[in-house]
């Protein structure tokens, strides 16, 4: 049997462990280290307390193991097992152990007990080498790393700077297997052509011109995201007397929430907070958008940005955008540029000038079609289910 283990049921996985319960060559169980996002939890980072509107817990065997109590996913000391795990991994005959990353101590705590009960460790994490790392924390974090990783049989790569991290720190090409990131593509392909004739009612509900060319940002409102880049963007814009309405439309919750409406003229608010400045570039604020609630804003919008810094490991917020036939404008310190987005739709991460003159061009080429061949999640199902096969 293979046990994945991972931090908490995740929107983006799960659609994977029903794809490989229903590919059937895999016996394998889910070991969910707590149960964040099945009830109504608190993120910090959004501000609120919410529960996905979406089943995270049908179609795939899984169970929860024994952790510290109050263990959250974005805690590295309280997110801890405090069982001995080598006792289930003998008894259930788990030949693999798959481990999502390194950031919670439970996941170094599973690949010890793993190789204690003479099961393979495997690993597919978001980590990339984009993120430069403090000169006084390299050679902690090397060591660190490099102690791990020598402990890993098998790993899968979301994509390419993921790729090229596991090279630095000396892992052979010959443990790496591709196993792309994705999201249910299906899913918001459909979601998005079922709103696409309700378009423009969307649009004017949240106070969007017919004639505007509406930017989101869709996320949460913190730092590393960086959503003040599209204000500065559209101030840009504007003062260049482009040909162009630009509509700012914000998807999501967060601390920067009141800066964000001071800084912008807000014709709609979901959350009535009010404030913005007559002048500054128009904004609506959709409010928090659960899942079956996001495609409204990648039908509504024109485009979509993702400004963030290098804390981005990845970017799932371009692949549903993408899915769902929204083009996207991308930093280049985020780790899905280089794989899914064009060259002439990324620039380099804080430059607002150049993000402008991606929206002005954006505009004139009439919002082309996503710029590559997304990826699925049949492939790493197969990557999978291939490591699986070796075994046996």
């Amino acid at each position: 049997m293979l046990a994945i283990v991972t931090t908490h049921p995740i929107q983006y996985q799960t659609p994977i462990w029903r794809a490989l319960a229903e590919n059937t060559r895999v016996p394998f169980e889910v070991w969910y280290l707590t149960d964040f996002g099945t009830r109504a939890s608190h993120d910090r980072e959004f501000g609120k307390t919410f529960q996905w509107d979406i089943d995270l817990l049908s179609g795939y065997p899984y169970t929860f193991l024994r952790t510290e109590p109050g263990a959250t996913p974005g805690n590295f000391w309280r997110c801890r097992l405090t069982e001995r795990l080598r006792e289930r991994i003998r008894a259930r005959g788990v030949k693999a152990v798959l481990i999502q990353g390194w950031q919670v101590a439970a996941y170094w705590q599973v690949a010890r007990e793993a190789q204690a009960a003479c099961a393979e460790v495997w690993i597919r994490a978001e980590s990339n080498d984009l993120n430069p790392v403090p000169v006084w924390k390299w050679p902690i974090k090397r060591a660190a790393l490099t102690y791990l990783f020598s402990h890993i049989d098998r790993f899968f790569t979301i994509g390419s700077g993921n790729r090229r991290l596991y090279l630095r720190y000396g892992v052979p090409e010959t443990k790496l297997f591709p196993a792309h990131y994705a999201v249910d593509n299906a899913r918001f392909a459909a979601q998005a052509k079922a709103l696409r004739g309700e378009r423009q009612a969307i649009r004017r509900q949240w106070g969007i011109a017919d004639d505007a060319f509406c930017v989101l940002f869709c996320g949460k409102f913190i730092a590393k995201k960086r959503p003040l880049d599209l204000i500065d963007a559209a101030r840009i814009v504007a003062a260049r007397g482009a040909d162009i309405n630009v509509h700012l439309l914000f998807g999501g919750s967060g601390e920067l929430g009141k800066t964000l409406r001071a800084q912008t003229h807000v014709v709609f608010d979901a959350d009535g907070l009010g404030g913005g400045q007559a002048g500054a570039p128009v904004a609506s604020f959709t409010g928090f958008l659960n899942q079956t609630e996001i495609s409204r804003a990648y039908v509504a919008a024109d485009c979509m940005v993702l400004a963030s810094d290098h804390g981005e490991t990845w970017g799932l917020v371009v692949n549903e955008a993408l899915a769902s036939g929204l083009p996207c404008i991308v930093s280049n310190a985020c780790g899905c540029a280089e794989d899914l987005i064009a060259p002439e739709w990324r620039y380099s991460c804080g430059d607002t000038t150049a993000l402008a003159e991606r929206m002005v061009a954006l505009r004139a080429a009439g919002a082309p079609p996503p710029q590559t061949l997304l990826p699925s999640f049949d492939q790493t199902v197969a990557a999978v289910a291939q490591a699986y096969a070796a075994l046996t």
